[in-house]
C-alpha cells in the first residue's frame, strides 16, 4: 500500500508539494481551510490529486503518514497541534522536494537582503550558462520545479517558516545575510527561537559544503561561538579585513577563495547602498565557491537591475523622487532604507506591527525625515514612537491617499519613501499588492 500524504495549504509551495508526491506515486490529498484560487485548481484538477478547501476535514487529514505544511501556517495552529499529538510527522515542501533533488543547492536566509541575493546569484549563474533554477520563497514552487523540470542548480531563497520544517535537506552552499528581530510573533516573542530557526540552513552541512556569513552580525557571530560546523566558513564584512571571504579596503571589494581573488571597486556596483554592498559580496562569494569566471563576476555585478519593491525608483514627480520598497517588513529592513537616502525624506510606514522596536530608526528618522505618513490600520505606535521626531505625522488606510498627502508635504529635492517596516495584511493581500498600489498611485499624480 502506498504512503498517505496530507498536504495543508492550497498555495503555491502546498499545491507544488501535492504535484511532487502525485508524480511519485503516493496517496495524496490537499486540504485547505480557506479558498484556493482558481489556477492553482485548475493545476489540481490536471494532476487529479483530491482536495477540499474552506475546511479542514479532520478524518481524511489524522490518517496520514506523514504532513506537508505550507510555510504560512502557524506551528501554534489547532489542525498542527493534533496532527503533532498524533506521532504524525510534519514536514515543509522544501523538505520534501529536497528528497527527490540531487541538484547542487545554494540557499539563502537573513532576516533582510534575501531576496535581492538570491535573484543576483540567479542571475550570475544564468549569465555563466549554468542550468539552474529560482525557488523558495521565489519564483515557482520548489517541489513543483523538481516535478517537471531539470535542473543541474537551484538557487534557494528560504524563510525562517520554510527552514522550521526542514530535517534532512542539506545546502552544498548556505548563505546566512544577517539576523535582527522579525516574525517574533510567529516565536512567541522569543527571539532565540528565531535565531534558531534562521540556523536551520547549516544542518547537514559537510567539510565539502561552504557556510557564506556576515562578520559584521553580532547575533550571526554569537550564535556561531556556541555551534560547531563542518562546512568551510567564508565570512563578509564591510568593517574588518578576512583571510577567505570578502571584505573592503578602501573602496574596493576583495573576494577570496581557494587562493583565487576577484576585486571591484564599491562605486562599479549596480546596486548603492550599504546593505547592497553585502548582498553583492555574498553573491560574489558562493559565485567564486561555484567557479565562476571574474569577468561574469565582474559583468554582472555591473549589470543586475535589482528587485521589484526593494528600494525601487518608481518616478521623479516635481523634482521629488517616489521610492518602492514596500519589500521593507522589518525594522532593520527600513534603518538601510533611510540610511542609504541622502535626501529629505517624506516617509510611509505602517501596518501589521510584528513586535517592532523602533528604537534603532529615531536618529536616522530625527536627522532626514520631515514627514512620517502611517499607512495602517492600527498606527498608535507610530505615534508613540515618532510623534517628537518628525514635524508632521499624519494617518491614511489607503495607498492612493498617502501618495497624495506625500506629493502635498513633499518640496522639490525630497524622497517619498514607502518602507513601512511591518507586515502589510491589515490593509492590503501581501507587500508586492501593496507596492503596486504605491506605484499606481504616484503614476496618477
Amino acid at each position: 500500500m502506498s504512503k498517505k500524504i496530507v498536504v495543508l495549504g492550497g498555495g503555491e509551495s502546498g499545491v507544488g508539494a501535492a504535484i511532487l508526491a502525485k508524480k511519485m506515486g503516493f496517496d495524496i490529498f490537499l486540504s485547505d481551510s480557506g479558498n484556493i484560487r482558481p489556477e492553482m485548481e485548475k493545476l489540481l484538477a490536471e494532476y487529479n490529486i483530491p482536495y477540499e478547501h474552506g475546511l479542514h476535514t479532520r478524518s481524511l487529514i489524522e490518517n496520514a503518514d506523514e504532513v506537508i505544511k505550507s510555510p504560512g501556517i502557524p506551528d501554534n495552529a489547532p489542525i498542527i497541534a493534533d496532527i503533532a499529538n498524533k506521532g504524525i510527522k510534519i514536514i515543509s515542501e522544501i523538505e520534501f522536494a529536497g528528497r527527490y533533488d540531487s541538484a547542487k543547492k545554494i540557499c539563502i536566509t537573513g532576516s533582510n537582503g534575501k531576496t535581492t541575493t538570491t535573484s543576483l546569484i540567479y542571475y550570475l549563474l544564468k549569465n555563466a550558462g549554468l542550468n539552474v533554477g529560482l525557488a523558495g520563497n521565489i519564483g515557482k514552487s520548489y517541489a513543483y520545479q523538481v516535478a517537471t523540470m531539470n535542473y543541474d542548480y537551484y538557487v534557494l531563497e528560504l524563510s525562517s517558516f520554510q527552514l522550521d520544517g526542514v530535517y534532512d535537506f542539506k545546502a552544498d552552499i548556505a548563505i546566512l545575510m544577517n539576523i535582527t528581530p522579525d516574525h517574533l510573533d510567529r516565536y512567541g516573542y522569543n527571539m532565540q527561537n528565531y535565531i534558531n530557526s534562521k540556523f536551520r540552513i547549516t544542518r547537514n552541512m559537510n567539510r565539502d559544503d561552504c557556510f557564506v556569513f556576515c562578520a559584521d552580525d553580532p547575533i550571526t557571530i554569537n550564535e556561531l561561538e556556541k555551534i560547531v560546523l563542518k562546512a568551510k566558513m567564508l565570512p563578509f564584512s564591510q568593517e574588518k579585513e578576512v583571510n577567505e571571504g570578502a571584505c573592503l579596503k578602501n573602496d574596493m571589494m576583495y573576494v577570496n577563495y581557494n587562493e583565487s581573488e576577484y576585486t571591484m571597486y564599491i562605486k562599479e556596483l549596480a546596486l548603492e547602498g550599504k546593505h547592497n554592498i553585502y548582498n553583492s559580496m555574498a553573491a560574489a562569494i558562493a559565485a567564486k565557491a561555484l567557479n565562476i569566471s571574474n569577468e561574469v563576476i565582474r559583468k554582472s555585478l555591473m549589470d543586475f537591475q535589482g528587485v521589484e519593491h526593494r528600494m525601487e525608483k518608481v518616478l521623479k514627480v516635481r523634482e521629488v523622487l517616489y521610492v518602492n520598497d514596500s519589500k521593507a517588513t522589518n525594522v532593520n529592513s527600513t534603518w538601510y532604507a533611510l540610511e542609504s537616502i541622502k535626501t529629505p525624506i517624506v516617509w510611509i510606514a505602517g501596518g501589521k506591527d510584528k513586535g517592532n522596536d523602533y528604537e534603532p530608526l529615531y536618529g536616522l528618522v530625527k536627522d532626514k525625515v520631515h514627514t512620517l505618513i502611517c499607512l495602517g490600520i492600527d498606527n498608535g505606535k507610530l505615534h508613540d514612537c515618532f510623534k517628537d521626531k518628525v514635524e508632521n505625522l499624519v494617518d491614511t488606510t489607503s495607498a492612493k491617499e498617502a501618495v497624495e498627502l506625500a506629493y502635498k508635504y513633499a518640496k522639490p529635492g525630497d524622497t517619498v519613501l514607502l518602507s513601512p517596516a511591518c507586515a502589510s495584511f491589515d490593509l492590503f493581500k501581501n507587500y508586492e499588492d501593496r507596492g503596486r498600489q504605491f506605484k499606481a498611485a504616484v503614476r496618477e499624480l
